[in-house]
């Protein structure tokens, strides 16, 4: 390589070292950019309804507020209380879970005489135990002192999202201008598709959301748990993550069943298996068909990366940013670089995407091979 190559590649390598170092500041920014895309669904819709955007975007974030302070004043307070009656009951659920494995090791031995009679009992089970309580009573403390950390994370992205939601022509339009003026038109039109994408995503995991919270709630109540509508709730929010927020949302709603009865406990987790079936296997296929769909391999394999790289809030966040790397992929990827190399006889014939920040824009998006 020459020099100039050289000098390139140095650029590039420091470029990629710094945006490395500041990957948790661009998560942060990509996450103020993925909730203003879904609030500026509704602010459209109220723009349709002749309100002004000032007006639209002032009515929507109100609103959103409101539902974050019920959501904190209504069910976390109960939650707390809750949590805390489950700890006070943890020894006698120590001790009775004692009794059943004394009772079950006597049966064992019973049926098989022969096995040695040396078998590990309770205690040892629970010295062995302890130091990991420990290590995690000490990872406790690390996590309130980050706490302010946190909330100082929630501020950044609020005030972002208010940015980007109140005016978000001019940001889109320095985003355009760091590519080459040829390719500009290019990519107005790709960040058109990433808004619709995202958005279709959004559509889909709110009714997904909604769907589950409202089984849950309903089976929980003919259950007879407590805190029924607090459980729906969080059971719909994790379901915004995949795969492992289902399994979260079933362990609190188990261990509060424990409180009265065991098989109320074996019933929720029943009851939340059959829920995620029905979603699995019914709900998704029928609304992801006319949204986004994502394979399974992909979606799990983002979720480890992202939290690999990112932590909890990247486990959070892999699924919308999903969704964007793949638009981008298809279209510079695939459409761009590879679908160029075809047969000399053929060439892609594909519709124009004119991008307007006034109308809530969802194309149909088509392709077709015709002769030249």
């Amino acid at each position: 390589m020459n020099f100039g190559r050289w000098i390139g590649l140095i650029v590039l390598l420091i470029s990629l070292y710094i945006l490395w170092q500041i990957r948790q500041l661009l998560l942060l920014l990509l996450t103020a950019v993925v909730i203003a895309t879904a609030l500026n669904r509704l602010v459209l819709q109220l723009q349709r309804l002749n309100v002004k955007r000032g007006w639209a975007v002032l009515i929507t974030l109100t609103s959103l507020l409101a539902l974050l302070v019920g959501f904190f004043v209504l069910i976390v307070p109960p939650f707390i209380e809750q949590f805390q009656q489950l700890i006070a009951l943890l020894p006698t659920g120590f001790a009775r879970i004692q009794t059943w494995l004394s009772w079950l090791e006597q049966q064992i031995l019973g049926w098989f005489p022969n096995l040695p009679a040396n078998l590990p009992d309770f205690t040892s089970l629970i010295q062995q135990i302890q130091p990991i309580a420990t290590q995690l009573l000490g990872q406790s403390v690390n996590f309130f002192s980050t706490s302010i950390t946190a909330f100082l994370q929630f501020l950044l992205v609020l005030v972002l999202t208010l940015m980007l939601l109140a005016q978000p022509q001019p940001y889109r339009q320095s985003l355009i201008r760091l590519f080459p003026s040829f390719y500009r038109r290019r990519v107005d039109e790709i960040l058109t598709r990433c808004d619709v994408a995202l958005g279709s995503w959004a559509v889909g995991a709110v009714i997904e959301g909604i769907f589950i919270a409202v089984l849950s709630g309903v089976g929980l109540w003919i259950i007879g748990v407590p805190l029924a509508l607090a459980h729906a709730i969080l059971a719909g929010l994790l379901n915004f993550i995949p795969n492992i927020g289902p399994t979260l949302s079933a362990i609190f709603p188990m261990a509060i069943a424990l409180l009265d009865t065991p098989w109320k406990s074996i019933a929720v987790l029943i009851l939340y298996v059959v829920i995620q079936n029905i979603e699995s296997y019914w709900l998704t296929p029928l609304v992801m068909a006319h949204q986004v769909a994502l394979l399974p391999a992909i979606t799990l394999t983002a979720q480890l990366l992202f939290a690999g790289f990112f932590g909890a809030l990247g486990l959070v966040m892999a699924l919308p940013l999903t969704v964007i790397a793949k638009t981008w992929l298809e279209e510079v990827l695939f459409i761009d670089i590879l679908d160029k190399w075809q047969h000399p006889h053929q060439k892609v014939v594909r519709e124009e995407v004119i991008y307007d920040p006034n109308t809530d824009y969802s194309p149909e998006i088509s392709e077709e091979w015709k002769e030249v």
